[in-house]
C-alpha cells in the first residue's frame, strides 16, 4: 500500500499550496534563505562598501595580506583589496550570469521544445538533431573557443569589446547557448502530452491559432517543469562562469567574480588560503543550495511526489 499524502488545507490556494510543501522540504527552505541573503548582499555590495568607507577595487601593497580586523572584516587580498567587498562583487557578478543565463536559456529552450513538440513532422525532427548536436559538442572546449573570439575582429568598437558590460553580456550569452537543450527536450515532452489533453482539442475546435495554442495554453501547464529546469541549471551555470574566469576567459580584472578571484589566489596557497577557500566555499555552497532548492521547488510544484518530511 502507498502512504497517504499529507493532508491540505480545504480551500487553500495553488500558491499557498505550493509554497506550504516548500516550506516542509527544510533543505530547500534553508537553501532559498541562504539565496536571498547572498542575493541581496551582492547587490547591495555598493552601499555597503560606501557605508564602511571602504573601496573595493583600490589597491594597497602595504597592506596586503592583512587579517581579518574591525576595518577589513575578513582581511586583504594580495593588493591590499578588502577581500568581503571583493566576494559580495564577484557574488553579484555570478550570480547574475546563473540567473540571466538561466533565464534566457529558458526561453530559448522553451520556444524551441514546445514548436517542435507540437508542430511536429519534419520540425519537429530538425530542432531535436539540432538540440542532440549541440548535447554531443564537447561542452568545455566549446565555450573556451566561443569566450577566446576578439569581438575587435568581429567589427565591434575597442572601447566597447574591453568594457566590464560587454565582457559580462558575452559570458550570459555564452551559457545561455550551450544551456537550452535540457528545457528544450523537457518542453517537448509535455508538450506532447498536454496536445493530447481536453482543453487542447477544445482550442483547436474553436479555431485558435497554433501559436495562441502553444503559447497560451501549453506553456503555462508545463510551467512547473520548465521552473525546476531553469532552477536546477542555475548552479551548472555558475560552475561554467567560474570555470571560464578561472582560465582567463571569464570576467576581467579589476571586476571581480569568483572565479578569477580563485585565478588570484592560486599561486598564494601556502601563503595565504583563505583567498582560495572563501570564494571556493561561495561557490560551493551556492550550486549546493540551487540544487536543493530545485529539489525542494520538483515536490512542491508536483502534488504526486507528496511525501512526509
Amino acid at each position: 500500500m502507498t502512504a497517504l499524502a499529507a493532508p491540505q488545507p480545504a480551500g487553500a490556494r495553488p500558491g499557498k499550496l505550493v509554497w506550504l510543501r516548500l516550506v516542509r522540504h527544510r533543505l530547500a527552505l534553508v537553501s532559498l534563505v541562504f539565496l536571498l541573503i547572498l542575493l541581496t548582499l551582492s547587490l547591495l555590495a555598493p552601499w555597503i562598501a560606501d557605508w564602511r568607507g571602504v573601496d573595493p577595487t583600490a589597491t594597497d601593497l602595504f597592506r596586503r595580506l592583512e587579517p581579518p580586523s574591525p576595518e577589513h572584516w575578513l582581511g586583504t587580498d594580495d593588493l591590499g583589496r578588502d577581500l568581503f567587498q571583493r566576494l559580495l562583487d564577484g557574488g553579484r557578478v555570478s550570480l547574475l550570469v546563473g540567473l540571466s543565463g538561466a533565464l534566457l536559456s529558458a526561453v530559448i529552450g522553451a520556444v524551441v521544445g514546445v514548436v517542435a513538440g507540437y508542430l511536429g513532422g519534419r520540425l519537429d525532427a530538425v530542432l531535436m538533431r539540432l538540440t542532440d548536436g549541440v548535447i554531443a559538442l564537447p561542452l568545455l572546449p566549446l565555450l573556451i573557443v566561443l569566450a577566446a573570439i576578439d569581438p575587435r575582429k568581429l567589427g565591434i568598437p575597442a572601447d566597447i569589446a574591453q568594457s566590464e558590460l560587454f565582457s559580462l553580456y558575452r559570458i550570459i550569452a555564452i551559457v545561455a547557448l550551450t544551456g537550452w537543450t535540457t528545457v528544450a527536450r523537457l518542453v517537448r515532452a509535455e508538450t506532447l502530452s498536454l496536445k493530447a489533453r481536453d482543453f487542447t482539442r477544445a482550442a483547436q475546435a474553436l479555431g485558435a491559432r497554433p501559436g495562441r495554442i502553444m503559447f497560451r495554453h501549453i506553456l503555462p501547464n508545463a510551467a512547473g517543469s520548465l521552473v525546476v529546469a531553469t532552477t536546477l541549471s542555475i548552479g551548472g551555470l555558475i560552475l561554467l562562469e567560474s570555470t571560464l574566469s578561472f582560465l582567463g576567459l571569464g570576467t576581467q580584472p579589476p571586476a571581480a567574480s569568483w572565479g578569477n578571484m580563485l585565478t588570484g589566489a592560486q599561486e598564494l596557497l601556502h601563503q595565504a588560503p583563505v583567498l582560495a577557500l572563501l570564494p571556493g566555499l561561495l561557490i560551493l555552497l551556492t550550486v549546493i543550495a540551487f540544487n536543493f532548492l530545485g529539489d525542494g521547488l520538483q515536490d512542491a510544484l508536483d502534488p504526486r511526489s507528496e511525501r512526509r518530511l
